[in-house]
């Protein structure tokens, strides 16, 4: 399965694009969509939906996830970067791509494992989970690639592509494996359980080296009692 994931912005865009079979995680393409300077913002967004619509229809991912928005400084700042979240959800619905949204603690606790990690504690992760020798930069980058695993993350392992069996794992279960011997009464290395062991003589009357039990006992009669005499036998004859 390939994720693609979005960090919008006004100023720049982060993209990442992560391929996964199940178990693996490997980088696809990473980058930061960036705006020139005295660039109208008209033509920010417009440059953020055409280049993101070309990466989209070149990596070709099954699903895209975007960061969500959470929280920003003043009301100007938030509305323009609504304004960058909307065409980059508009590139990703014209190229069939369903969108998934993540919160920035979300993202930061599926990858690092803590709600407010900080940026570089959230590339080394990505780093880290995809066996990079450096963080990726900008840090946009780095973000968007924290959205793409933040997904995988999110998802059951039976929506993901399982790996294909190359021979070199352990074989399955109910193989004939070489290594161990069969569970059976063939086994080389011990006798089978049953009554042909050669070690031990069998459990009955055949013994050799003991006598069974209670053949040569001599049984001593059990000394008798006195007989308790009732009050009764004790009566005073009439006469007394």
């Amino acid at each position: 399965m390939r994720i693609f994931g979005i960090d919008p912005g006004s100023e720049r865009t982060g993209y990442g694009c992560v391929e996964t079979d199940g178990s693996c995680h490997h980088l696809v393409a990473f980058g930061a969509i960036t705006a020139q300077a005295g660039e109208a913002f008209p033509l920010r967004l417009a440059r953020i939906h055409r280049e993101l619509a070309t990466l989209l229809s070149t990596c070709r991912p099954d699903c895209v996830a975007i960061e969500n928005l959470f929280y920003a400084n003043n009301v100007r700042s938030a509305l323009k970067l609504g304004h960058a979240r909307g065409v980059a959800m508009l590139a990703a619905i014209e190229a069939g791509c369903p969108v998934f949204e993540y919160t920035p603690a979300e993202i930061k606790r599926a990858v690092v494992g803590y709600g407010r990690a900080e940026k570089h504690q959230v590339g080394q992760m990505v780093k880290l989970l995809l066996g990079l020798e450096a963080p990726p930069t900008p840090h946009d980058a780095a973000d968007a690639l924290a959205v793409a695993i933040c997904h995988l993350h999110s998802m059951p392992r039976a929506g993901l592509k399982a790996r294909p069996y190359d021979g070199d794992s352990p074989s399955p279960v109910g193989a004939d494996p070489d290594s161990r011997s069969p569970v059976g009464p063939d086994r080389d290395s011990r006798s089978p359980v049953g009554p042909d062991r050669d070690s031990r003589s069998p459990v009955g009357a055949d013994r050799d080296s003991r006598s069974p039990v209670g053949a040569d006992l001599q049984v001593r009669p059990s000394p008798k009692k006195p007989q308790l005499r009732s009050w009764r036998q004790y009566r005073p004859p009439a006469n007394g």
